[in-house]
């Protein structure tokens, strides 16, 4: 058998075994009625949505969430037909009728989208799948409180009608990732508020859900009908302060590799990169490796970004440019095309993606979601 030859530049590996492992793991944490959606919005925070919604289902999750419909949509088409999707982040104009039509789950947040939705139920014939979204605290997408009310009620006059079928009464947490966090109970109570109202007015909900990755790893009085793990699916913490991937029993799924585009020896004194933010402290070798902020390193990690090569941990020496960044490898000198690796599992000596937001002061989540698309994804274990 002829192997796949691995792009020599540079390659996001995608381990799948890792992610039904994770997949796995949550389905461990949460009760047998619980199910799991996972959300694979953002082409799956950059692992690829199709690949991974597919490993997912096949390690038990039920449900697969998406940010936008067009997410959702693609999802459909590819051939994801025999489980259910969800979208929620909609604007006035966007394909209802197409969502509905294949059968997708659409968050409803306020009245000018449920008029939306029943239009488009309206227009192809077809009972809408609708999920109401319920603002227990976060201010961002959701109904408040104070309009819960007509929402619920217009959009039970719309199923009595055959329009709509209210399917989910679902919200989101803004602080599950700082464990006790005083917003956690208090959006918990809200939601059971709101939760308690839709109910007693008719509202016979497929599935509740309100958790997140790490109300899913942390809370279990949050798990309600289902759960929806993001990145933690992809085995990486949702915060430090909820644990470490290995304590979670995680294992992360990206690694993100490149090779070694050129070495040379330079003298004591020599700028490198824009700004000559970095000049050597002596005689050295320096190292090219063919990635930069185009495909999503981050510049915010200059200077301080860590990368594997030639066994050593090698730290980014200046800043970080569009294509490539260069490491003071401290006069090794590693064959050209040697390994570069800039985050993994971390369990053979390389950086984390951790460590990069530590590096960019930012998060983990960010990390691997902006590799951009001119790095190819290399999947293991499909």
């Amino acid at each position: 058998m002829t192997e796949t030859p691995q792009p020599r530049r540079a390659r996001a590996e995608i381990d799948l075994g890792a992610l039904r492992a994770n997949v796995r793991t949550l389905r461990a944490r949460v009760a047998p009625h619980v199910q799991i959606m996972a959300v694979v919005k953002a082409d799956a925070y950059g692992h690829g949505a199709l690949p991974c919604a597919r490993a997912a289902v096949e390690a038990g999750a039920t449900w697969v969430g998406t940010a936008t419909p067009q997410e959702a949509l693609a999802l459909r088409a590819a051939g994801l037909r025999d489980v259910r999707i969800m979208c929620w982040l909609w604007t006035p104009g966007d394909p209802w009728a197409e969502a509905v039509e294949a059968g997708l789950d659409m968050s409803v947040s306020g009245m000018w989208a449920l008029a939306e939705v029943v239009e488009a139920a309206r227009e192809t014939g077809r009972r809408a799948r609708i999920q109401l979204k319920a603002d227990t605290g976060l201010g961002r997408n959701g109904c408040q409180p104070a309009d819960w009310p007509e929402l619920v009620t217009e959009a039970l006059k719309a199923e009595a009608q055959g329009l709509v079928k209210v399917t989910g009464l679902w919200s989101h947490f803004a602080c599950a990732d700082e464990p006790g966090h005083p917003s956690i109970a208090a959006q918990l109570d809200v939601f059971r508020t709101m939760l308690d109202f839709a109910e007693k007015a008719g509202v016979e909900p497929e599935v509740r859900h309100i958790a997140n990755s790490p109300a899913t790893l942390t809370l279990p009085e949050t798990h309600f009908d289902l759960v929806r793990p993001g990145i933690a699916m992809y085995g990486v913490s949702p915060a430090p302060e909820v644990g470490t991937s290995a304590e979670l029993g995680l294992r992360p799924v990206m690694s993100l590799k490149a090779s070694v585009a050129l070495v040379k020896d330079v003298p004591g004194g020599h700028g490198v990169s824009y700004g000559h933010h970095y000049v050597t402290p002596g005689e050295t070798t320096l190292g090219l490796v063919p990635l930069g902020y185009a495909d999503g390193v981050p510049r915010h990690a200059s200077g301080r970004g860590p990368v594997l090569v030639d066994g050593k941990v090698r730290t980014v020496a200046g800043r970080v440019a569009m294509d490539q960044f260069v490491v003071d490898l401290g006069g090794d000198r590693p064959e050209p095309g040697a390994e570069a690796v800039l985050f993994g599992p971390g369990d053979r000596g390389e950086p984390t993606a951790q460590d990069w937001a530590d590096a960019a002061d930012t998060i983990a989540y960010e990390i691997v979601t902006r590799i951009g698309a001119r790095v190819p994804r290399v999947y293991l274990g499909e």
